[in-house]
């Protein structure tokens, strides 16, 4: 917990309006609720310069003066849906071309949507009101801000039509930013630009919906992957979940996992265990894709090779330490790795292929992840926010993305 002084003092000491208009009602002695860890990377100045660059600056402050003037939780309820929304919807016009620029930075970049909507965050978190605003109203706006700026309230699925396929695409935040908090994600990248999009394929064209997801642990423990794509996977002809994985390679995973292997989150949490989900008891050790692999590895997708990753580690029967199987698992074995890791990114494919078996769909919905090539800066470029090899690099893997998407709804029929 933080006095609301030392939130201030932080927040104006970076030149970032933080809970000022949104606070305005609270007493220097009142406590607010503290920053997340992600959030509180936001002061630092390669976040505030991405921000400035995209004209994505303004989204909080925005927030914080609406919700000063919002005088019930009805209202500020309201606001959130409405603000989060429009933040989705600006980051996606900003990628796909339409609207001003709203600075220098390249179009394609994933990044002014993570670290605006922390800010968002932040102005929510931290808000003093002049009514009571309950613990529970307070986190449930947060839920609000979070699905609508991620676009899981934007899947607007067209009517069947004769010839047109309905596609379901799933990106993730920047992760490990501790390590370099410059980084983007290409998958998350690729949701902003293919979202709404038509890709033509060998088979007729197919309309692709796309969502992001947060790199954090608890977030997926209380069934935000099901609770987002449970409504939507009875009625799509083709899904998959991306993330970033190796350099160099997509990989189109064969086997995902049901482990957590504990590498730290978004918000440096680790959780070493079993993937929990409902009803245990009937939880499968492994789920497989059903994308159609072989016809995506033979295809001239891009410049990047992409691999049929069939590697896992488990621990076979009667065993007590972790083997790597090359070609699979073995039967009855305990997974410790799908061919994706034990990370959030084996976690969302396990997740939406045992919701894919759960719903009865395994044999007629072709499905799984797909593993892009590590987004990597210019040799040499160590402080630079972006240069121009890592603008080719993240367009060339959503072009590629995109691709692999026109084999697989062409291949998958």
């Amino acid at each position: 917990m933080r006095v609301r002084v030392g939130v201030l003092a932080l927040a104006l000491s970076a030149g970032l309006a933080f809970p000022t208009a949104a606070t305005a009602t609270a007493t220097a002695t009142e406590v607010v609720p503290a920053l997340t860890v992600e959030e509180q990377r936001l002061t630092q100045a390669v976040p505030q310069e991405i921000l400035a660059r995209s004209g994505f600056d303004a989204v909080a402050p925005r927030l914080a003066r609406l919700l000063a003037a919002s005088r019930s939780y009805a209202r500020a309820r309201q606001v959130v849906t409405r603000e989060g929304a429009a933040l989705w919807r600006r980051a996606v016009d900003r990628v796909q071309g339409r609207g001003p620029a709203g600075g220098d930075l390249s179009r394609d970049d994933d990044r002014p949507l993570y670290w605006a909507r922390l800010g968002m965050t932040s102005q929510v978190r931290t808000w003093q009101t002049g009514f009571t605003l309950t613990d529970g109203q307070r986190a449930a706006l947060l839920d609000v801000l979070e699905r609508t700026s991620r676009g899981q309230t934007d899947l607007r699925l067209p009517p069947r039509a004769k010839g047109l396929k309905r596609v379901l695409v799933t990106g993730f935040d920047p992760f490990t930013l501790d390590r370099d908090i410059r980084i983007s994600n290409p998958s998350g990248a690729t949701a902003l630009a293919l979202d709404g999009t038509v890709i033509r394929t060998a088979d007729g064209p197919a309309r692709v919906e796309t969502a992001v997801f947060p790199v954090r642990w608890q977030d997926f423990a209380e069934q935000t992957v099901e609770r987002a794509l449970r409504p939507y996977l009875p009625h799509v002809d083709l899904f998959t979940t991306v993330s970033q994985g190796r350099v160099g390679r997509f990989d189109v995973e064969r086997t995902n996992g049901a482990w957590r292997g504990g590498f730290p989150d978004n918000e440096n949490i680790g959780r070493t265990e079993t993937v929990p989900v409902t009803d245990p008891a009937a939880q499968p050790q492994w789920t497989t894709t059903t994308l159609p692999y072989a016809a995506i590895v033979a295809a001239d997708t891009g410049r990047f090779p992409v691999y049929d990753n069939t590697s896992v580690t488990e621990i076979p029967v009667g065993g007590t330490e972790p083997v790597v199987r090359p070609d699979g698992p073995t039967a009855g074995s305990t997974a410790r790795a799908g061919g994706g890791g034990n990370y959030l990114s084996n976690e969302i494919a396990y997740r939406a292929t045992l919701l894919r078996d759960r719903l009865g769909l395994h044999d007629s919905l072709p499905g799984g992840h797909v593993h892009t090539p590590v987004l990597q800066f210019a040799t040499g470029n160590t402080q630079d926010v972006t240069d121009p090899e890592f603008v080719r690099n993240r367009l060339d893997i959503v072009a590629q993305v995109r691709a692999i998407l026109a084999v697989a709804v062409a291949a998958g029929r």
